[in-house]
């Protein structure tokens, strides 16, 4: 029987090209690892370079750095003894030095090498390349072909890179090979219901095999991406031995016994709505820092989508890094400036407030003559919206926050938002979440200690207050029909006629679906923003502006 095993789970967050920084990353859990005692540390997909490196890796230069890097970490690792690292990163075919004269083909693996006394061991690559939802691994990455199994203390450990241990045959061929250990590097997004789904998977592979497995996960933002850690381990029998927690970095250390057993400590599944808190914090604390924003500022209306964004950006942030303006017009009630006061104050933010009022007089002064003998529509009301974008952009230019914009997917997706006004900013927090979500992470924030969201601002009517006594129930279905159409008809790809034979009114269903296919153009130009569901408005939807097709 093998000696028991000590494997670390390094749960990293890296950032996309620091490649010294990354390896200075990787290099101090290796030494915290070896200092526990560990025999094996696993590290995360591609987690020298940082996932997903996008064309970087169409870049011989990019690739030699990447080499460079994982060089410098092994000869760290011979001052070591008994530790082997298992490092992701991107290899350069044979073939790159050919790759300007031949464009179809890949330039690059998706690797896994095991580092032990200065040495590389082995190298896997990875067998399956996704290409489907956020994922465009094809583009960049040639297939492995091999199975790659190396012996760590007496234990056979056979390597897997994020999808392959989704299918069949690579784990199958690292059992031939004689693997007693699955050892699975992992970049896998997070979505609303993607922790249970990946146990679920992992715990069939493993079943499938008779195998224990572990897999380590990437924990941090990448632009509109969020990863979010709870990497795991299962037994042989596919139940949990052990689980990190969610959105933290974090070493997860498992002991595998003699008998195939493998222990450690389970952290809890946080609820929903706290898994989506913490992925859209960790988005906003991300974009800005791995970007170097020094804080971010939103225009805060009295509605609810910028309240939650408000509060969002201060658990993410700080509120000494957060400015929030207030940008009133004709039409703004006045429980808007109270509620928007009152929030402001609870959170301990800047606050300030510039009346619209006058430069919208300008406006309609210069039109005047335009417009004359035309009834006001929403040409004014986008008026008022592109105002207050100047506004915010101005201060943005000038003291270098980042603006956050505060519009929710139902209005992007039906494109009740407006080009160079409330979409006016760098980075959209809630672009993918749903109204109704809105509502429910407001109460559950509330409910975390004290209430930071006035009551009154999640209670009132949802209004754009761009015309007098207006509701957003005047120009869109309630929000509950209209977000599970937008469900069905975006997230899963049902068709009109399926939506309607649900139980949903035809005319729901045209007019919503209507404005989602006429609206392309807007979602178009609109900022990134944070995924947190199956199918959001950014690298998984990808509908042509000019079509025709109405099913």
């Amino acid at each position: 029987m093998p000696s028991p095993l000590k494997i670390a789970l390094a749960q990293i967050n890296v950032v996309v090209g620091d490649l010294p920084g990354n390896a200075d990353r990787i290099m101090a859990q290796a030494r915290a690892a070896h200092a526990a005692g560990v025999d094996l540390l696993v590290t995360p997909e591609l987690a020298l370079c940082g996932y997903p490196p996008e064309d970087l890796l169409l870049r011989p230069a990019f690739l030699a750095a990447c080499d460079e890097q994982l060089r410098r970490i092994a000869a760290e690792l011979a001052g070591l003894p008994g530790l082997h690292a298992v490092v992701g990163h991107p290899l350069a075919r044979e073939q790159g030095a050919v790759r300007e004269r031949s464009w179809s083909l890949p330039p690059c693996l998706n690797a896994a090498s095991v580092l032990a006394g200065g040495r590389v061991l082995a190298t896997y690559a990875k067998r399956e390349l996704p290409n489907y939802q956020v994922f465009d691994e094809r583009r960049y990455f040639a297939p492995g072909e091999a199975a790659v199994v190396v012996d760590v203390k007496g234990t056979r450990v056979g390597l897997l890179i994020c999808e392959d241990a989704w299918f069949d045959a690579p784990a199958a061929t690292a059992q031939a090979a004689g693997a007693e250990l699955l050892c699975v590097l992992n970049a896998s997004p997070f979505h609303v219901g993607k922790v249970a789904e990946r146990e679920a998977r992992m715990a069939e592979r493993a079943r499938a095999v008779g195998l224990p497995l572990v897999y380590a996960h990437l924990v941090g933002g990448q632009d509109e991406m969020v990863f979010d850690g709870a990497s795991f381990a299962v037994q042989a029998d596919g139940a949990l031995a052990a689980r990190a927690a969610m959105f933290e970095e974090s070493q997860l250390v498992v002991a595998l016994d003699a008998a195939g057993r493998l222990h450690g400590a389970v952290a809890p599944e946080p609820a929903m709505e706290a898994q989506v808190w913490q992925a859209l914090v960790t988005g906003v604390r991300d974009y800005l820092g791995k970007n170097g924003f020094p804080g971010a500022l939103l225009g805060l209306s009295g509605g609810i989508d910028s309240a939650l964004v408000l509060a969002i950006a201060v658990d993410a942030l700080g509120a000494d890094k957060v400015r929030a303006v207030m940008m009133p017009s004709p039409y703004t009630a006045d429980i808007s400036w109270i509620d928007a006061r009152d929030m402001a104050a609870r959170l301990g933010v800047r606050y300030d407030e510039h009346s619209i009022v006058p430069m919208f007089d300008a406006f309609n002064a210069t039109l005047a003559e335009e417009f004359r003998g035309l009834a006001p529509d929403a040409t004014e009301e986008n008026i008022q919206a592109r105002i207050r974008g100047t506004l915010l952009m101005a201060l943005s230019n000038k003291f270098g926050s980042i603006v956050l914009t505060t519009g929710n997917k139902s209005e992007m997706a039906t494109g009740y938002c407006t080009l160079y006004g409330d979409m006016a900013g760098g980075f959209a927090v809630i672009k993918d979440v749903a109204k109704t979500l809105v509502f429910r992470l407001a109460r559950w924030r509330n409910a975390q200690g004290r209430e930071i969201i006035p009551e009154r601002i999640i209670t009132r009517p949802p209004s754009a207050e761009l015309r007098p006594d207006q509701k957003d129930e005047d120009s869109l279905p309630p929000y509950e029909v209209l977000d599970a159409i937008l469900a069905r008809y975006m997230e899963q790809d049902q068709s009109i006629a399926e939506i309607v034979a649900a139980g949903f009114k035809p005319e729901d269903v045209e007019r919503v679906t209507r404005l989602i296919k006429i609206n392309e153009y807007k979602r178009r130009q609109a900022p990134v923003g944070i995924r947190i569901t199956h199918r959001g408005f950014g690298r998984d939807w990808r509908y042509p502006i000019t079509s025709k097709f109405r099913a």
